[in-house]
């Protein structure tokens, strides 16, 4: 079996080495270590200890993943020919992904592994910042970490800070959450003679002397609530103090029923402004949609229902199991076949419906519920078999509609509108086109092109009254001319 015995270093220098660990060190008779960049080994070596680094594996590779995983391949070749020391600085088992690939490659029988010795840098750290890790930290890669994952309410020391490159990626990632004037400090050799302390401003980060492959990086917890506005919990908390008993009285009062118009106002608004491809409106109205769908968690988190953690449990299981191509071993030859899929996975979720027609309801559009309805109706062949015959349809009703409006009650007149928007929706539906869409559409446009006759008529004599509709219709078509040449 190979044998690969891992020793820590430690964070500091040679006083702080346990005797044994020092001992093993000296014994050893086919010693390496990840890097020889460290202050133990430097006074080790000038006592004549030998041993083999794998540095020159470092400048092999564009990024840290492969040095690692080549190092721990390397070990093992190594281990063939009989018992290994390594040693990595600090304590092995904190930050030091070339013996997590070792510990995997024991977890499959590839070899036995004694990991021992190296106090991490941990204690020195928080001994050299004065923090107490009991209020909360987060050890981060910063070859790999991501601002997703930060906490900014917990201290957070950010480790693989090797050189200004390294240091140059943490404070990008860094500044996606934090001011960019944000108070950071940098720890060098923790805990040893050479240990020095240095706070910057973030945008700083990378241009600091002292950064080596004995640095860490310090970011304190963010103790503002307007400096955390990028961070959902910070939103959450927003929304908990308005529907507190100390918060807002209108938001106190708000049920799921009460914001319904809220919700559909701001979606309307939200579409608008992609129509519009105002990206800064995108933003702002994606955050006034947002806002609804927290109040309604915590709408429901007040009753004892449910709360946004169900919410996002809920959404993120439908996207996993509709997306077996992505998350699973299936495959699709293209958008048409994920469609496909994702409506057999939907059926077998649903309960079999009593009708064809159920879940096509749309509350907020009459003419959506139309075009599901004829959609729904379509795919079992209850429809023309081409346009010619919603046209003619069309025609019918339209003749029904004009008799009725010339002899009938309300209520017929109305009954006949109705047969006849529902043929218009049938020919926008044989069409592809959206009649949601193309009413929104008409109503932008005459809001648009009224607007401009406003302004005529206050360019004029200020009154509408004063004016024929022939001068008024005038006004509109000058507005259609101008909307047809972009000005």
């Amino acid at each position: 079996m190979k044998t690969i015995h891992i020793i820590g270093l430690g964070a500091g220098d040679l006083d702080q080495l346990p005797l044994g660990v020092y001992r093993k060190l000296k014994n050893a008779e086919r010693l390496y270590v990840r890097t020889a960049d460290h202050p133990v080994l430097a006074e080790l070596a000038a006592e004549g200890l030998d041993y083999k680094s794998f540095d020159e594996i470092y400048e092999k590779h564009d990024d840290f993943a492969p040095v690692y995983r080549e190092i721990a391949d390397t070990l093992l070749t190594l281990a063939e020919e009989g018992p290994v020391v390594y040693a990595v600085p600090g304590h092995p088992l904190v930050a030091e992904q070339t013996v997590q690939h070792l510990i995997e490659a024991e977890k499959m029988g590839s070899c036995q592994l004694a990991i021992e010795g190296g106090s991490s840098f941990l204690d020195p750290i928080f001994g050299a910042l004065r923090i107490d890790p009991i209020d909360g930290f987060q050890l981060v890669d910063g070859s790999t970490m991501t601002s997703d994952y930060l906490n900014m309410t917990q201290h957070i020391l950010i480790a693989q800070i090797y050189d200004t490159f390294s240091a140059s990626e943490a404070k990008l990632t860094l500044m996606e959450k934090y001011p960019d004037d944000y108070p950071v400090t940098i720890v060098t050799a923790a805990g040893s003679a050479q240990e020095k302390l240095r706070t910057v401003p973030l945008h700083e980060l990378d241009r600091a002397a002292e950064i080596d492959n004995l640095t860490t990086v310090y970011v304190p917890p963010s103790t503002s609530r307007e400096e955390r506005l990028k961070e959902w919990q910070t939103f959450r908390e927003v929304i908990a103090a308005l529907r507190s008993p100390d918060g807002c009285p209108w938001d106190r009062e708000q049920t799921h029923e009460s914001l319904m118009p809220y919700l559909l106002e701001e979606t309307h608004e939200l579409l608008q402004a992609i129509e519009e491809q105002d990206d800064d409106a995108i933003a702002e109205e994606l955050g006034d949609v947002l806002l609804q769908v927290f109040l309604h968690a915590q709408i429901g988190q007040d009753n004892g229902y449910f709360q946004l953690e169900d919410v996002l449990e809920s959404i993120s299981a439908k996207m996993i199991r509709r997306h077996p191509h992505v998350f699973g071993n299936a495959e699709v030859a293209g958008s048409d076949e994920v469609v496909s899929n994702w409506q057999a996975i939907k059926a077998q979720e649903k309960p079999e419906a009593d009708s064809l027609l159920d879940g096509q309801d749309r509350f907020s559009s009459s003419l959506t519920t139309s075009y599901n309805y004829q959609k729904k109706a379509a795919k079992v062949g209850f429809t023309w078999p081409d346009m010619e015959g919603a046209w003619e349809k069309f025609q019918e009703e339209l003749q029904e509609f004009k008799e009725e409006l010339a002899n009938g009650p309300k209520d017929q007149q109305l009954d006949e509108l109705g047969d006849l928007l529902f043929t218009l929706v049938n020919i926008a539906r044989f069409n592809d086109l959206s009649p949601e869409q193309a009413m929104v559409q008409a109503n932008r446009k005459f809001r648009s092109r009224f607007g401009f006759v406003e302004k005529k008529v206050n360019e004029g004599t200020g009154s509408f009254s004063d004016y024929t509709l022939e001068q008024l219709d005038g006004f509109w078509n000058e507005a259609k001319q101008l909307a047809g040449k972009g000005e």
